[in-house]
């Protein structure tokens, strides 16, 4: 019997670039309250080239950081991006509880982000407040159901079956929780 790989621990870090640091510390600092761990300021030959960046990481409980670049050369920004795509399907989804969601809610609000930069979906399975950052990627925190657990082993038991169901043409919901 073949035994299962071994998984990652965490996640490390996510990487994105941003058009203005000192935008993002202030959305992913002072408004959702990620703590700025490092700033890393560096040159290295990339594809071809002395890049100089600054690398920012914004630190989450479990150790694991999102980063930022900002590029000195405008060539370099301009080659590397930021390119957000225009969807909401593109994003990136961090676990909270109750209490860190609605701090994230109120800041959200005093810092006078509104829709379509914000909204909220109840999954059901979960609760999720989406907020665009000043680049236009979306952060989504994620509140589990009380009863996660319970949910997850079900839908690890019929996992395989459902993407089947769902490729072979039936669509039909199986989200019980809404």
């Amino acid at each position: 019997m073949a035994t299962a790989p071994k998984l990652p621990s965490r996640l490390h870090h996510t990487a994105y670039v941003s058009r203005n640091l000192e935008a993002t510390r202030r959305f992913y600092e002072d408004v959702i309250g990620l703590p700025l761990l490092a700033t890393w300021c560096e040159s290295d030959e990339l594809f071809g080239a002395v890049r100089t960046y600054c690398h920012c990481f914004f630190g989450l409980a479990d150790g694991g950081a999102l980063a930022f670049f900002q590029f000195a050369n405008p060539e370099d920004q301009a080659l590397f991006g930021p390119k957000m795509p225009e969807t909401p399907f593109h994003h990136i989804a961090l676990k909270v509880d109750r209490e860190t969601q609605q701090g994230i809610e109120r800041r959200i609000e005093a810092a006078g982000i509104k829709p379509p930069r914000t909204y909220v979906l109840e999954h059901g399975y979960c609760r999720s407040v989406y907020v665009a950052d000043p680049d236009g990627m979306i952060c989504e925190f994620t509140l589990d159901h009380p009863k996660v657990e319970a949910i997850n082993r079900d839908q690890l038991g019929k996992a395989r079956a459902e993407l089947r169901r769902w490729l072979a043409g039936d669509h039909t919901s199986n989200n019980t929780y809404r």
